[in-house]
C-alpha cells in the first residue's frame, strides 16, 4: 500500500478561484499569517538575547539587535498581505450577527493591535537610528508584548479554523477517506 501522496494537495487546477480569499481548499490568509507570527516571536527572542548578552558578548548582542529589527520589518511587510487576505475572508465569508463574525472581529482587532505595537517598535528602532550596542529595554518590552499578543491573536484565528471550520472546504463522505490506491484530485468525486 502506498504511504504518500503529493500531487492532489499541491494541485490548483480543479479548485474554484475565490479572488483574494484564494482557492477552494487552499486559502491565502492562513499560510501568510505564519510569517509575521514567527517573525514577531523570533524578534522578541533576538531582543531578549541581545540584552542578556550585552555585557559579555557585545558584538553578538549588536548582531541580535539588528537581526531582530530586520525580522520585525519582514514580518510587518508580510502582515500587510495577511491583513488584506484576512479582510477578504471577513468581507465575503462571515455573516454579521454570528459568533463566527464576532470571533473574526476579535482576531482582527488583536492583530491590528499587534501591528500598531510592531510599527511603534520599528519607528523607535529606525527613526533615531544609531549604533546601539544591544536592544534597549523599551524595545525588548515592546517585542515581548508583540509576541504575546500575536500568540493570542493566532489562537483566536486558529479557533476559527479548528473549532468553527471557517473557510474550510468540508469533504463529508469523500473518497479520500476510503481505502484505495488511486488518488482523488481537486474537482474529482471518484
Amino acid at each position: 500500500m502506498r504511504h504518500f501522496t503529493f500531487a492532489p494537495p499541491l494541485r490548483l487546477s480543479g479548485r474554484k478561484f475565490k479572488g483574494l480569499r484564494g482557492y477552494a481548499g487552499k486559502p491565502f490568509h492562513p499560510p501568510l499569517t505564519d510569517v509575521p507570527i514567527t517573525a514577531y516571536l523570533f524578534a522578541a527572542a533576538f531582543d531578549v538575547l541581545s540584552i542578556a548578552l550585552h555585557s559579555g558578548h557585545p558584538v553578538v548582542a549588536r548582531q541580535l539587535y539588528v537581526a531582530g529589527t530586520w525580522t520585525l520589518l519582514g514580518g510587518a511587510a508580510v502582515s500587510l498581505l495577511a491583513a488584506l487576505t484576512g479582510w477578504a475572508d471577513w468581507h465575503r465569508s462571515s455573516e454579521p450577527g454570528t459568533q463566527a463574525r464576532r470571533t473574526v472581529n476579535a482576531h482582527a482587532i488583536t492583530m491590528i493591535t499587534v501591528t500598531v505595537i510592531v510599527l511603534v517598535d520599528l519607528a523607535l528602532r529606525l527613526l533615531p537610528y544609531d549604533d546601539r550596542a544591544s536592544a534597549p529595554a523599551v524595545l525588548v518590552v515592546l517585542s515581548a508584548i508583540a509576541a504575546l499578543v500575536v500568540s493570542a491573536g493566532a489562537t483566536i484565528g486558529g479557533s476559527l479554523v479548528y473549532d468553527y471550520g471557517f473557510n474550510v472546504e468540508t469533504a463529508g463522505d469523500h473518497p479520500v477517506w476510503h481505502k484505495s490506491e488511486t488518488d482523488v484530485f481537486p474537482g474529482q468525486s471518484t
